[in-house]
Order: structure tokens, then sequence, then C-alpha cells
């Protein structure tokens, strides 16, 4: 199977790719620095670095695309049925990208707030352009910690499966769930007769506020729920079982970092799985929070001052190092070791973690649940029932 990694940074879904015997055939990003990781770790031969929208027109023939695609602001210019107009966005590359190529699969990932960006706009822009070619949608939010990663990080995948022949307005003989087990919906309202018929699907149009954390979409509709469990969870680990030992004190904080700390409020409390000892101001800002050692670390991103975050680790306060980064999103220690160590903060925040992208990509690829073949009770059977 050949697959094209578009917005690939540093590589999260082709080292996901390669473990399943994928074979990359053209990969793009516009940064020097992830490009030089890129070729470091795979060879250049398949990797263009430069503009997407001019190098577009050199991809070849696939069956999977994956793209971890910047959320760009959406014009409100030439809006239809109230969504808005993806033109002129790098997301609209990958529309046309899918138009010419129609691979079976595509798999995209992208930040939990999509979902809620203007109360649901901008995932209705991304949702209604992709449900309009020929593929039946999935999305679902993933957290890192569900895959053997500490670390509270919340990412939207989204997965598309080309559809066979036309499509009939009654969902009769496509259905497939691939992001969700039957016992993820127990605690749900999702409706498994609605999820089998599409002409009792909204119009993207009518979204509401936000969108939930799972659904399905095809032909300008879709329905999901939000869904509460998680029952492919590897083992959670913490945080400190992440840890490098004898770590240089290059990554310490000064002595006035330090006395700073020590004059905020202790908190000692878990937040979302974090574990917070100080903060200043109780809690109320972010200002010299120090961070315990035995819960997740938070969502690492590519912004610089949050490579800074403190850490009570072994009597000292330092922050996490670059290769604890780098198994805090799943790469090899070494992946990035061909940039500086300050280079490798914001490329390791900013990449798609490979655990999780291996776990989407092997439920795309499986055979699913087949919700056509299933008669409506024993469908509801086949959703909720105990494993």
């Amino acid at each position: 199977m050949k697959t094209v990694e578009l917005f690939s940074g540093i590589g999260g879904f082709r080292v996901a790719a390669e473990k399943l015997h994928l074979r990359t055939v053209w990969a793009n990003d516009c940064c020097p620095k992830a490009g030089r990781v890129y070729r470091d770790q795979f060879g250049s031969e398949e990797f263009h670095e430069g503009d997407i929208n001019i190098l577009a027109t050199d991809i070849p023939a696939h069956d999977l695309l994956t793209a971890g695609f910047p959320c760009q602001p959406f014009s409100s210019a030439g809006k239809k049925e109230g969504i808005r107009d993806p033109r002129g966005t790098l997301f609209s590359t990958v529309i046309e990208v899918l138009q010419e190529h129609r691979p079976k699969f595509f798999v995209l990932e992208n930040v939990k707030r999509l979902l809620t960006m203007e109360s649901g706009a901008h995932f209705a822009t991304i949702l209604a352009s992709l449900a309009n070619l020929d593929y039946r949608i999935e999305w679902r939010l993933l957290n890192a910690t569900n895959f053997s990663l500490p670390q509270n990080r919340h990412r939207v995948f989204i997965v598309g499966i080309r559809r066979k022949g036309q499509a009939d307005q009654k969902s009769t003989s496509r259905g497939t769930i691939r992001l969700a087990n039957p016992q993820d919906f127990r605690k749900s309202k999702v409706d498994p007769s609605i999820v089998a018929d599409t002409t009792q699907w909204n119009g993207i149009g009518d979204h509401g506020r936000k969108f939930p954390n799972w659904g399905l979409a095809e032909c300008g509709r879709f329905y999901g729920g939000d869904l509460d469990e998680f029952h492919a969870t590897e083992r959670k680990v913490l945080l400190r079982e992440f840890l490098e030992q004898d770590v240089s004190h290059q990554f310490d904080f000064t002595e006035s970092t330090v006395r700073r700390i020590k004059e905020s409020k202790r908190v000692t409390k878990f937040i979302d799985g974090v574990e917070i000892l100080v903060n200043q101001a109780g809690g109320a800002r972010m200002g010299y929070t120090v961070f315990g050692i035995n819960g997740l670390s938070p969502t690492l991103t590519s912004t610089a001052s949050r490579h800074y975050e403190r850490y009570a680790i072994d009597g000292r306060y330092r922050r996490l190092t670059n290769v604890e980064y780098a198994r805090l999103q799943g790469f090899p220690d070494d992946h990035c070791e061909c940039v500086s160590i300050y280079d490798q903060y914001a490329l390791y925040g900013n990449a798609v973690p490979p655990p999780m992208a291996l776990w989407v990509l092997r439920q795309m690829l499986s055979s699913g649940t087949a919700v056509e073949k299933l008669p409506r009770k024993r469908l509801q059977r086949k959703l909720f029932a105990d494993a």
C-alpha cells in the first residue's frame, strides 16, 4: 500500500506507517528543520520541502493520504448554507489532492479545539468539504494517555474510507465504524438505529454550537455523540517512568527562578491527571507552576515558553529534556538528534505521536464493525452489549 504524508513534520505518521509495512512514496513539509530530521531518519528520496500549493501537482498516485494539517481561519466570504468557505486555506489543498487521486483511505489530525472553534463553524467547514466527496467519514477525539504515553494530549483524528459506487440516501450498504468498539457506546446516548440510517442524520450546517467527540458523516450529513469511555486503552503509565537518569544541570532553573517558585502557593493536586505542586496565585495563573511526576505531563506544544515548564524531580527544579520530550511523544530518543536541543522541543511538540497514529491506522485498515450487514436489533446488541 502506497502512502503520501502531507504536512509531515518529523514524520509521526511515517513511523506508524512503517510499523504496518506501508510504503511512503511522497512526503512534504515547508519547515527546513523538520525536513532535516525527516531526511535524516527516512532518506531524501520521498521528501519534498517547500510550499505544498506549488508542489501538489507532483504528488503521485497513492492508496492512503495522511496529514496533520494546519488549522487556518476559514474565510467568511462565499458562505454556503451557513458553512464557511475553505478556499485559500492549506486545508483546501488536502481536498484538492483527495479529489485528484481518490485514495482508498485518508487520516487527518488536528487539535481538540477544532470541534468547538467559533461554535463548531471550523469543523463544519472541514466536515462538509470531506463529506461531499465519495468517502465515509468518521472522527474521534483521542488522548495520548490511552496509548501508554504519560501526556494529557487530546487530538482529533478524522478518517475517510472511499465508498463503492453511488450512494443512496438510505444507509443499507456501506456503513462502518472503525474508531470505536461496542463497549465505548455503553454510556453514550448514541442511537444505533440512527447510526444505521443516514436519512435520520442532521445536515452538517445544522451542527449547533459544537460537535461531539465522535461521529460519522457522508453526503452532507452527520451523526455523532460524546463517548466517555475508551476501551482500547493500553497500560496507563506515569511521567516518572519516562524520565532520564543522570540529567545534565543545563536543564535546571536559575536561583532567582527557584526563589520565585518558593514564594508561590502550594497546590498539590491533580488536574486532568497532571500533578500540580505549586502555582502562582494558587492556580489562578500559570506563572511559576511546578509540576510533579506522579501523573501525566501537560500537552507538549511547539510554543517556546512551554518548553520551560518546571518539574520537581529528585530534589531539583528542572525542565524536561529533549529526550524526555521524544519519549512522551512516542519517538525514539535520538529521532531529532541532527538538530539542536533547543529546536527539538518545538519539533516534538508539533508532531503527531506515532502510537496514536498507529492505532488509528490499524483501526481504519481493519474490517471494522459492518453496520450495514446487521439488522437493527442485532446492531443494537452489537453496539451496546458487554464484551
